[in-house]
């Protein structure tokens, strides 16, 4: 039976901030939120995606590390903050080890698994990059990388020898990275793909009457998506999650959650062995070139 279970990475921008498009009850509590990594650990789940940027969402996860004494146990992921370097700064790397300094202690850790720039225009700048590096080359991060949008930044993050993890948006919906040789050279040059936004922040589960007008497009989608997907017996809920998780192509699934319902959902999803290949290709073949205000929420008018 193939289980997907060790492709999942959970993220925690949820429990940090009031993060999604169709969160409609807020950030959980503190305790709801050491509920979920308490459960996610316990069935097996091993690496956890959180950034500077995500509220408290690093010292939550402190919080939960500290309290199962989990030590090197799990991986950690997380981001520099965003915009954090002028382009007249000096000392970078001051402030990037700062930076990463203030992780750590929220984290209670003395060392991250991988450490991203979260701004991707970062990536293109060789004194930043090396001041990851030296980062790395003291014991202080294992791995280092980019969140990327644009697939631009993709080519250059995989082809960029120091980079050993690049993160990036795929779904049903956007399916950018199968379209121009970014997995193929990923994978030749050693690097560690992550992806996210399977659920395009929750926009897959919005009821119709509740999508904002600016979204009005999606509509037509939803209602082709469902065509699909119910011929082959699957909700969207399972055929966003295993479109990401069995591209082969993708290492680790990062997934977010609202509520602990939402996460033992998606962790039978991984480990059953659902029938849905015919599925997953006939949604790649649709779906094909969707609208950038659709796939980007930053282009989503707040």
């Amino acid at each position: 039976m193939n289980n997907f279970l060790n492709k999942l990475a959970l993220g925690t921008v949820q429990f940090g901030l009031e993060y999604g498009i169709n969160n409609f009850v807020g950030k959980p509590s503190l305790e709801k939120s050491l509920e979920m990594l308490n459960f996610a650990y316990d069935k097996g789940i091993r690496i956890f995606d959180t950034a500077y940027a995500y509220g408290d969402a690093e010292e939550i996860l402190g919080e939960f590390l500290q309290r199962r004494d989990l030590g090197k146990q799990i991986k950690i992921i997380t981001k520099l903050k965003p915009n954090i370097v002028a382009e007249s700064s000096g000392a970078l790397q001051d402030i990037i080890a700062t930076n990463l300094e203030e992780s750590l202690k929220r984290l209670k850790r003395d060392y991250v698994d991988g450490y991203l720039f979260h701004t991707p225009a970062y990536i293109r700048k060789d004194k930043l990059v090396n001041s990851l590096s030296r980062l790395k080359r003291q014991g202080l991060v294992k791995n280092i990388g980019v969140s990327i949008y644009e697939e631009a930044d993709a080519i250059y993050a995989a082809k960029l020898k120091e980079v050993d993890y690049i993160q990036v948006p795929y779904s049903i919906f956007d399916q950018r990275m199968d379209g121009f040789g970014f997995f193929q050279l990923a994978k030749k040059n050693g690097k560690t793909v992550f992806a996210r936004s399977a659920f395009l922040q929750g926009l897959f589960f919005m009821d119709e009457d509740k999508i904002p007008p600016y979204l009005e497009d999606v509509k037509t989608l939803f209602k082709e998506l469902d065509k699909i997907i119910k011929k082959h017996g699957l909700t969207r809920q399972k055929a966003a999650l295993l479109f990401s998780l069995r591209n082969k192509n993708i290492d680790y699934t990062v997934f977010g959650v609202d509520n602990i319902s939402q996460l033992k959902e998606n962790i039978e999803i991984a480990q059953k062995n659902i029938d849905c290949e015919d599925c997953l290709n006939e949604l790649k073949n649709k779906f094909t070139d969707i609208k950038r205000n659709i796939i980007f929420p930053s282009l989503w008018k707040k």
